[in-house]
């Protein structure tokens, strides 16, 4: 098990984002915020391990890395802040469940292989308009 506190955010997003393009599972420790019996969230953290088949990676408005996941056990859609994750482990068990896949706006599949990629690939959805942008737009006008 990698445990996140020993190494950069870079190489844990990079171990992820290689789980993701080959299909394999990561077993994932983390800390989620508890949740009392009317399922109000208390504010305490506790940690929580799962297995679970990523099929996203994304950043939130706030600046957080969030993985979007398959829970293996409960077969349900979890969402994992990566600044949570005390550690994990890369299997090299295939996904069985099904997924919604990685898309872009546009719904072409997204394939990431580099660190590099996956730099590009967040600056253009947060930078880049959400629309083409032509001389038609009359409103863009200063």
């Amino acid at each position: 098990m990698r445990h996140t506190d020993r190494q950069t955010t870079t190489k844990t997003l990079a171990d992820l984002y290689r789980a993701l393009d080959r299909q394999h599972v990561v077993t994932v420790s983390f800390l989620k915020e508890e949740k009392d019996d009317t399922g109000k969230k208390t504010g305490r953290l506790v940690e929580t391990v799962r297995s679970l088949e990523i099929y996203d990676v994304r950043t939130t408005r706030d600046g957080y890395i969030v993985l979007k996941a398959m829970d293996r056990e409960t077969r349900e859609a979890r969402t994992v802040r990566l600044d949570r994750v005390t550690s994990y482990t890369c299997h090299r068990i295939g996904f069985v469940l099904d997924r919604p896949e990685a898309t872009t706006p546009a719904g072409h599949v997204i394939v990431v292989r580099s660190t590099a990629q996956v730099i590009a690939r967040e600056l253009g959805r947060d930078y880049l308009p959400a629309r083409r942008i032509d001389q038609t737009h009359t409103s863009l006008a200063a």
